[in-house]
């Protein structure tokens, strides 16, 4: 089979288009042609070997995937050949076939192409803990969304209004992105590429600030991030994906007893209790309607790379995603 890998850390160039031995399905493993894989900022984190946890080499990237259950290894209870599948995995979703535990499957439902159900487990999973489990978002509170036109912005945008958020502000760096975002329920826009971004966001709150608000650019956006927080404002952090990390005085968050959090997918999924019953709760969100997930782009597989270039060129919107 044909897979994508990488065997230095570097730019897209080191990812490389080559062959891999067909995997085979151990017990309570089933065999999964893919049809859709998705691409996300950890994928380029881990190209870059800045990845929050290291990144054995040789890697074969790609944590979700979508497709059709090619075979069933002993045990396999839950699933048969030719069931439609979507998983969240560790590593290997960049490829024409994976192998992996039934526990992880979730079946797609009926309605769902494999592009719109390869878009949900990652980023939607992440958007739903970011704001409830993390960011313990209430109704009424207001929330700020950075790059609000990305994978997991879009998502956050429309669970928000489902939670009850009052005013949903968006940022992004055009405005096609911010039409974008306003369509998806956000209430206000920021072009955050202006200067002065920060002081727009203060006076939609009228000065007051926002109670939650979700980052994941890093460098100075983190920094003028942590000033539009309110009293008792909560700043959930889960990326960096300028390549930038900031520096601040922890110190100036307990004048207003403000908090910075931080977020890990691979925490959640530690937690059956919280991660079965949250992705649940998104599948019925999208076979209901009230959560719709837009595709940025479907690209062969063989084309990785320029694929991870549009991603960290910002030139997209929505959900990027690989076709074998």
């Amino acid at each position: 089979m044909k897979v994508i890998k990488f065997e230095q850390f570097g730019g897209p160039e080191v990812l490389q288009w080559t062959d891999a031995e067909k995997p085979e399905p151990a017990e309570n493993e089933v065999l999964i042609e893919i049809k859709a894989s998705g691409v996300n900022y950890a994928d380029t984190a881990r190209r870059e070997g800045q990845y929050v946890v290291p990144t054995k080499l040789p890697y074969v990237p790609g944590a979700e995937v979508a497709g059709v259950i090619a075979e069933t290894g002993s045990g396999v209870k839950s699933f048969q050949k030719g069931d439609r599948v979507v998983a969240l995995i560790e590593s290997n979703g960049y490829a024409e076939y994976v192998a992996v535990d039934e526990r992880v499957l979730t079946p797609v439902p009926d309605g769902v192409d494999f592009e719109q159900a390869v878009a949900l487990p990652l980023q939607g999973l992440s958007a739903y803990h970011i704001l409830k489990t993390m960011g313990r978002l209430e109704p009424g509170e207001s929330v700020l969304i950075h790059a609000a036109a990305g994978g997991v912005g879009q998502i956050a945008v429309q669970l928000a209004k489902l939670f009850g958020a009052g005013k949903i502000i968006a940022t992004a760096s055009t405005d096609e992105k911010l039409a974008h975002a306003k369509s998806m329920g956000a209430t206000h826009l920021v072009n955050y590429s202006e200067e002065g971004w920060a002081d727009k966001v203060k006076e939609i709150t009228e000065g007051r600030g926002v109670d939650v608000a979700l980052e994941m650019v890093g460098g100075d956006v983190f920094n003028q991030t942590v000033k539009c927080l309110a009293p008792f404002g909560r700043l959930v952090i889960f990326g960096a994906a300028s390549g930038k990390q900031a520096t601040f005085n922890p110190g100036q968050l307990m004048r207003k007893n403000q908090s910075v959090i931080g977020f890990f997918l691979p925490q959640i999924m530690r937690k059956p209790e919280l991660f079965q019953s949250s992705f649940k709760e998104l599948l019925d969100y999208m076979a209901s309607g009230d959560l719709k997930l837009m595709i940025g782009g479907a690209y062969p597989l063989a084309e990785a790379a320029e694929v991870h270039r549009l991603l960290q060129g910002r030139k997209t919107i929505g959900k990027l995603v690989l076709k074998p």
